[in-house]
C-alpha cells in the first residue's frame, strides 16, 4: 500500500522501532454496559453535532453513469433489483475508488451500457478509467464483491449477473477476466456475493446468492397485488440454489455447496449475504437474506462444514414468525453487549427488522424497542448501513428505499413508488428518524434507490455515501457534519508471505476510551454491493487516548495503546508475534 497524506502506518513486531509504544501484551479495557449519561454509551455532549449531507452533481464528481436494469416502468421482476456498487482501492494509493455494476435490458441482455470503474482523484473528483483498465463487461450485471482472492495484495472484483458471473483479477494497471480459469462462472441469476475465509486456511472463499429462474424468451404472465395488476414474482416462480466456492489457493475455486452442507437447504429467493463471526467462536458464519422465504444462518462447524440454524436462532423470520423480503443487511453492536446484531430492510406494509444477538446463536427481534418498526411500514427498503455519521460516539443508520411496482401509490398500496431514504440518529437507547431538511435535501427527495455504499471518500474522517438509483444516476452524498468528536479509521494489512486475506476480512476491531469499548466488524457482503473494508469510529471529544484491539479471523489478538484520534491508521499484522494466536 502507498499511504496517502494523513494515513499512519503501524507495523508489527518485525519493525519494532516503528511499533514501540503501540504494542501491549495486556488486554485493552472493556465495558459491556453503557457509561453514565443518556443511556447511549457515550459521555454527554455540550453542543450536539450538526449532521449535514450535500448531494454532489455529476459535474462536481465526474461520476456521470446512468444505471441500467431493464426499462422504466419495470414490467418484469428481472428489471427490479438494479445494479450494485463497490468501493475498492484498486490502485493501492490509499483512497477509495468506485465500481458500478451496470445492467442491460430484456431486449439486449448481453449488450448493456457497461460496468464502470472510477478512479478517486481526491477532493471527491473521479475519472472513468474503465477502458484504460481493460474492463469490458456489458452483460446484465447485478452485484459486486471486493476481495483479494489470489493474495497478491491487490483487490479483485467478482460480479454477479443474469447469466454467467464474472471474476476480474487485478493484475496492477489492468483487470483480467479469469472466470473460466478460476471456475466461478455460475450461470444462474446471481444477486449478491461475499468473500470470506470460511475454512480458516487464510485465503478468501466466496459465497454467491442466486434468486430465481427467469426465462427472457418466456416471461411469466402478470399477477395481482392488493387488487392491482403488477409483474409476477417472486412467489410462483422457481428459486435457484446458492453456491459456496472454496479457494484452493492456486488461483482456482471448487464448488463445495454439497460437501459443506450449505447446499442441503431448500433453494430460496436469495437477495443478500454477509460473512462474519456472529457467535464469537473464531469461525466465519454466513447469513443469507431471502425474499419471502426463511433467511438462512449457516453456523460454521469448522473444516468447511456448516449447519443451517436460521429458525433455531430466530433470524429466519421476525417476531411474528413472518418470513420477510430481506433486501439490505446492516451489522452493528446496537445494545452494547459485544456481539454483532443484524438489521434487515423489508417490503412495504411490513417493517424493517432488528435482531439483537443474545449470544450462543440466539437472536431476539427488538425492532419496536429501538424505534425502527412502525416508521418503516410505508417504505420498501434496500441497502442500509450503521455508521457514526455525526461522530458523537454511537452509530446511526441509513437505509435507501423505492418500491418495486411502478403502480404503487399511497391510495393503491399504502406506499409510493419513489421514496426518500430513512436516516436515523441514535438518541439514548432508541433510534430517531431525521427529517430536518437542513440535514440534506436528499432526505425529502423520492427516488427508486437500490444500492448504497459507505466510506470516507474525501479523507476528512467522516463517512460519505454513494447511492445508485434504478435506471437513474449514481449520487454522492458528501458528509459535511459540523461539531462532534474525533474519528479513527482502522485499516488492516496482513503482509505475511502465506497470507491470502490481506485486508483482514472477518476481523473484529475494538476501540476503548473514556471507559467505553466500541466494536466494529470488517466483513464482506450486503445487498449487491461492497462498502469500504475498514473500521470507522466516531469518538467523543476528550475520551482519548485510545486502546485498540484487533481480533483477526484466525483468533490472533493484536493490541495497541496510546492511539490518538483524527487519523487513518493502517495496522500491519506482525510476521513474528511474541504470543501465539488465541486458541479457538
Amino acid at each position: 500500500m502507498r499511504p496517502r497524506a494523513g494515513v499512519r502506518l503501524v507495523a508489527g513486531l518485525a519493525a519494532a522501532a516503528l511499533f514501540a509504544g503501540c504494542w501491549c501484551t495486556a488486554e485493552a479495557g472493556s465495558s459491556d454496559g453503557a457509561a453514565a449519561g443518556d443511556g447511549s454509551g457515550r459521555p454527554g455532549l455540550a453542543d450536539p453535532p450538526a449532521l449535514r449531507f450535500k448531494t454532489l452533481t455529476a459535474a462536481e464528481t465526474g461520476i456521470d453513469v446512468q444505471m441500467r436494469c431493464g426499462e422504466i416502468p419495470s414490467r418484469q421482476i428481472i428489471e427490479v433489483n438494479g445494479g450494485g456498487l463497490g468501493l475498492i482501492d484498486y490502485d493501492n494509493d490509499g483512497d477509495l475508488d468506485l465500481f458500478v455494476a451496470n445492467g442491460a435490458t430484456i431486449g439486449e441482455p448481453e449488450n448493456g451500457p457497461g460496468c464502470r470503474l472510477y478512479e478517486n482523484l481526491g477532493r471527491l473528483r473521479f475519472r472513468d478509467v474503465t477502458r484504460h483498465l481493460g474492463i469490458n463487461v456489458r452483460r446484465w450485471a447485478m452485484g459486486v464483491a471486493v476481495g483479494d482472492y489470489d493474495g497478491d495484495g491487490r483487490d479483485d472484483l467478482y460480479l454477479t449477473c443474469y447469466g454467467p458471473n464474472i471474476l476480474l483479477r487485478n493484475v496492477g494497471g489492468r483487470f483480467q477476466d479469469v472466470t473460466k480459469e478460476a471456475g466461478v462462472g455460475d450461470s444462474r441469476w446471481g444477486t449478491s456475493a461475499a468473500f470470506g475465509d470460511i475454512d480458516g486456511d487464510g485465503d478468501l472463499d466466496l459465497y454467491v446468492v442466486n434468486y430465481l429462474h427467469f426465462d427472457l424468451a418466456h416471461p411469466p404472465p402478470r399477477s395481482r397485488f392488493k387488487g392491482v395488476v403488477v409483474m409476477a414474482g417472486p412467489r410462483g416462480l422457481t428459486p435457484e440454489p446458492d453456491v459456496l466456492y472454496e479457494n484452493i489457493g492456486d488461483g482456482t475455486f471448487r464448488d463445495i455447496s454439497a460437501a459443506s452442507a450449505c447446499g442441503a437447504v431448500q433453494a430460496a429467493y436469495g437477495l443478500s449475504v454477509v460473512i462474519l463471526d456472529l457467535d464469537g467462536d473464531g469461525r466465519q458464519d454466513i447469513f443469507v437474506g431471502n425474499d419471502s422465504m426463511a433467511n438462512f444462518l449457516f453456523h460454521n462447524l469448522g473444516g468447511a462444514r456448516f449447519e443451517e440454524i436460521g429458525r433455531l436462532s430466530g433470524v429466519a423470520a421476525n417476531a411474528d414468525g413472518s418470513e420477510q423480503a430481506t433486501m439490505g443487511i446492516g451489522i452493528a453492536d446496537v445494545d452494547g453487549n459485544g456481539s454483532p446484531d443484524v438489521f434487515t430492510t423489508n417490503f412495504s406494509g411490513d417493517t424493517n427488522t432488528l435482531q439483537i444477538n443474545l449470544g450462543e446463536n440466539l437472536f431476539d427481534d427488538r425492532t419496536m424497542q429501538f424505534g425502527l418498526g412502525m416508521v418503516s411500514r410505508t417504505f420498501l427498503g434496500w441497502s442500509c448501513g450503521f455508521y457514526d455519521f455525526d461522530l458523537d460516539g454511537d452509530e446511526d443508520l441509513l437505509a435507501v428505499n423505492g418500491h418495486v411496482y411502478p403502480e404503487a401509490s399511497m391510495e393503491a398500496m399504502d406506499s409510493p413508488y419513489q421514496q426518500p431514504p430513512l436516516l436515523f440518529t441514535r438518541t439514548g437507547a432508541r433510534f430517531q428518524r431525521v427529517t430536518d431538511p437542513q440535514v440534506g435535501a436528499f432526505l425529502g427527495e423520492p427516488h427508486r434507490d437500490r444500492a448504497a455504499v459507505f466510506g470516507d471518500l474525501d479523507g476528512d474522517g467522516d463517512i460519505d455515501v454513494v447511492v445508485g438509483e434504478l435506471n437513474g444516476p449514481v449520487r454522492v452524498l458528501r458528509n459535511d457534519r459540523s461539531g462532534g468528536g474525533e474519528w479513527l479509521i482502522i485499516q488492516l494489512s496482513d503482509t505475511r508471505p502465506a497470507a491470502g486475506n490481506h485486508r483482514g476480512l472477518g476481523s473484529r476491531v475494538e476501540v476503548t476510551g473514556g471507559g467505553v469499548t466500541r466494536r466494529r466488524w470488517i466483513y464482506g457482503g450486503g445487498f449487491q454491493s461492497a462498502s469500504a473494508s475498514y473500521a470507522h469510529f466516531g469518538l467523543p471529544s476528550g475520551s482519548g487516548p485510545f486502546a485498540v484491539q484487533i481480533i483477526w479471523p484466525d483468533g490472533f489478538r493484536q493490541r495497541l495503546n496510546n492511539i490518538s484520534g483524527g487519523q487513518h491508521l493502517v495496522v500491519v499484522r506482525p510476521h513474528n508475534p511474541l504470543s501465539p494466536p488465541e486458541s479457538r
